[in-house]
């Protein structure tokens, strides 16, 4: 029997998913796109009777606006709102803000899959000469953490789940054991590391997953935190299906 419900949302389109770059840590906004979706997710709260008592997002701009506008859908914009980089998009390192599809037809399709879809092998480094090296290094929001010396310049998403985990083990699960009902709005990697963690899913399996932006989903859990229900999406099997489609294309060289 279910005793704990978690809704999560992967971020709206971002500008630099419309262009189709490799964008991680960088601070692309939202597109007209992304935040009509972003508007769509407070629609299919609303329409769900969802309501909530604390919210989660990463520190970048695209996942903290599909947040708002979901919240203002449901009208509950004065809910606390915890931001941490544990919730950040998968660091893509040197890739960072490059086409995936010139990407493709430079290295080859298999290659940029291994990158994008590979549990375990991270993508090049970012090196400090990168375009956007001191725009995330130096960034203010990172002050405090991560450590300097720790601060990462790649992920796969190995190590994506690695620091998202240790967040929903030791802030999350105590809020669901006090009953609090929680909406997530993140990134498809801390949110597939969350995803995999839940339903115990294979490496290969995880990395087969494309999470659609703007569309909510629901997990309900027993008292072990196991799913009652998983992933239930919160919008209709076809749009799903293609959301999912796109987010799979992207890797292909044009």
């Amino acid at each position: 029997m279910a005793k704990y419900t978690i809704v999560m949302v992967r971020h709206g389109e971002s500008e630099w998913n419309q262009k189709n770059l490799f964008c991680g840590w960088y601070d692309a906004n939202l597109s007209q796109k992304g935040e009509e979706e972003a508007a769509s997710a407070g629609v299919a709260l609303k329409n769900a009777n969802l309501k909530f008592d604390i919210a989660h997002t990463s520190v970048l701009t695209r996942a903290q606006k599909t947040l708002a506008a979901a919240l203002k859908g449901i009208g509950q914009e004065d809910i606390p709102i915890h931001k941490t980089w544990r919730l950040n998009e998968r660091h893509y390192g040197g890739l960072t803000g490059l086409n995936k599809a010139e990407t493709a037809a430079k290295y080859g399709e298999e290659q940029v899959q291994i990158w994008r879809r590979s549990f375990d092998v991270p993508p090049p480094a970012m090196e400090k000469d990168h375009a956007y090296y001191d725009a995330i290094v130096n960034d203010p929001r990172y002050e405090k953490e991560p450590p300097k010396d720790k601060f990462p310049m790649f992920e796969s998403l190995k190590l994506t789940i690695e620091r998202t985990l240790p967040y929903w083990n030791d802030v999350i699960i105590p809020q669901l054991k006090e009953g609090k009902k929680i909406l997530i709005a993140a990134h498809g990697n801390s949110l597939r590391g969350i995803v995999k963690h839940l339903d115990n899913m294979t490496e290969e399996a995880i990395m087969g997953l494309n999470l659609p932006t703007g569309i909510p989903f629901v997990y309900e859990l027993d008292e072990n935190f196991k799913p009652v229900v998983s992933m239930k999406f919160l919008g209709d099997e076809e749009t799903v299906k293609k959301a999912m489609e796109a987010v799979a294309a992207q890797g292909k060289a044009k």
